[in-house]
């Protein structure tokens, strides 16, 4: 039995490796080929086979030759293609920067951290002399919310109309708590002119209009 070939005998024809040959010497050749003569050039394509080619352009196939081999290596070299990419890996495109919702930062002061507090009791349901988790009075609605941002206040709504720093209408800022009704109700000032507010018996945690003519005082905490 005769031994066989150590290099796969290529199964591609002879018209497809010629014209293969022929494409891949033209990127370092040029000119005609004239027929092949007695002498001839080896054409060295991995995977494919040799060929031979007329022997006068020996220095372009040489030129070839070492061209491929050089591919061959530097595609076999870890790193090669820039960060230690691999052979017919897709590209990754760098991953987007991310910044988290502002509703998800941290807020800046204590009146902020309260009012995002209050903003998750939202629909809760008022019931008289409730202090949470799951339902409240208007009182009740600002001491919880207050506590979630490390501060104790009074009770009723008339002991927190004393707490903090008195602050005017005009300057009112987001979390500040605000007393209407005589003294007898308290909200949390939501911005945009609404109060956050445990309102009365059948309506749950909701934003109210709020206007100057309703408040009695409002009032800033500043420190934890």
């Amino acid at each position: 039995m005769g031994k066989h070939s150590l290099q796969q005998e290529s199964k591609l024809p002879a018209s497809v490796k010629g014209a293969i040959v022929m494409g891949a010497m033209a990127a370092t050749t040029t000119g005609v080929f004239p027929a092949i003569t007695a002498t001839a050039a080896t054409v060295e394509i991995p995977g494919i086979g040799n060929f031979d080619v007329p022997d006068e352009f020996t220095p372009q196939v040489q030129q070839f030759n070492q061209t491929v081999k050089d591919a061959a290596t530097a595609l076999q070299t870890p790193g090669a293609l820039g960060g230690g990419a691999q052979v017919g890996a897709p590209a990754v495109a760098p991953a987007p920067q991310f910044q988290l919702p502002t509703i998800f930062n941290k807020p800046s002061s204590v009146g902020d951290i309260a009012l995002h507090a209050a903003e998750t009791k939202v629909g809760a349901q008022y019931s008289w002399g409730a202090t949470g988790p799951y339902s409240f009075d208007c009182s009740g609605l600002v001491q919880w919310a207050y506590k979630q941002a490390g501060i104790e206040l009074p009770r009723t709504s008339f002991e927190q109309s004393n707490v903090g720093a008195p602050v005017a209408f005009d300057d009112l800022q987001p979390g500040d708590i605000v007393i209407t009704n005589g003294g007898g109700h308290v909200g949390i000032y939501a911005g945009d002119g609404k109060l956050l507010n445990a309102v009365q018996s059948g309506t749950p945690v909701s934003y109210t209009p709020l206007h100057a003519s309703q408040v009695v005082t409002a009032r800033r905490v500043v420190n934890a």
